[in-house]
């Protein structure tokens, strides 16, 4: 973690390890930093605004320490049936989230925010990934979750690893929005700050 006075050109406000690996991909420097912000959803707040407005936060909460910084936060929810579905946090809610999948479509939303303090500069944006679950047995399901060990993934669902073998199909604009951090969007928001993107 870069200390308060040490100033560094791009800092991502986050603590998962997909995140971070998906940057990466990228070839530009960074510092990771842990956002330490309150992540319960407001009463009656719609999944495409709570997943914006954890971004933003997370964004913030870390450029406030490091305003000469371009700070990434980025935050996904998952959305079935008009709800909003957490990380299950253990495999039996892990097997009872994919069995209720199956067969059907879960929306998973990736929103990210950019901020850099000292000069106001902000971009943000969301992207949609629909996946659409085949049928899947209880057998299938107790594997899945037995090797991949999904609880810490909203929906129960890491695509990144076997997960794609559950799915029919996956439709988005931007490939890998569905594991975290969409890319593409990402980058265009990186050139718009200044950074060298490749």
């Amino acid at each position: 973690m870069p200390s308060e006075s040490h100033q560094t050109a791009l800092i991502l406000a986050s603590t998962s390890p997909y995140r971070r690996l998906l940057l990466e991909r990228l070839g530009i420097p960074f510092d990771v930093v842990a956002p330490e912000i309150d992540e319960t959803p407001r009463p009656g707040e719609a999944p495409d605004a709570l997943s914006a407005r954890l971004a933003d936060e997370k964004a913030l909460v870390v450029a406030g320490r490091f305003p000469q910084a371009v700070v990434i936060g980025s935050d996904q929810v998952a959305v079935h049936a008009g709800r909003i579905i957490g990380k299950p946090g253990t495999p039996d809610k892990a097997r009872r989230q994919l069995a209720s999948f199956s067969g059907k479509e879960v929306l998973f939303l990736s929103a990210f925010s950019l901020h850099r303090l000292a000069d106001g500069f902000r971009h943000a944006a969301i992207r949609e990934t629909a996946v659409i679950f085949r049928d899947l047995t209880d057998e299938e399901i107790r594997r899945y979750v037995e090797r991949d060990k999904p609880v810490d993934c909203a929906g129960g669902f890491r695509s990144e690893a076997t997960g794609s073998a559950l799915l029919r199909a996956m439709n988005s604009c931007d490939p890998t929005a569905i594991i975290g951090l969409p890319l593409i969007a990402v980058s265009e928001g990186l050139r718009r700050a200044g950074l060298r993107v490749p």
